[in-house]
């Protein structure tokens, strides 16, 4: 016996079962070598932030190792470690881009 919806439709097991996909932080990690203005730019740039926010997880980032810069779908999170990754390389910087599972 399915749950009765608002709209009078009645709710299957399987779709009571479904559960919504996992969400991913990403993160970036501290190093010695990659200079904060460039990492707020990263984060201004690949994460929407304003620049007050974008500093703020800078130096989250500078002082405990990391910094959360958002939450994503899977597809999301891989795509903008592999942007921040690539743009870091290109600049010459190691600056470390990881996602984990929230």
């Amino acid at each position: 016996m399915g749950t009765k919806h608002e709209d009078g439709t009645v709710a299957t097991r399987q779709e009571q079962k479904l559960k919504p996909p996992p969400m991913y932080q990403v993160f970036l990690l501290n190093d010695d070598f990659t200079p904060m203005e460039f990492v707020v730019a990263v984060i201004q740039e690949y994460f929407n932030k304003d620049r007050e926010n974008a500093t703020h997880i800078m130096l989250k980032v500078h002082r405990e190792g990391k910094g959360m810069c958002g939450v994503f779908s899977k597809d999301i999170a891989s795509t903008k470690v592999e942007l921040v990754l690539t743009h870091a390389r290109k600049a010459g910087h190691p600056l470390q881009c990881v996602m984990e599972e929230a």
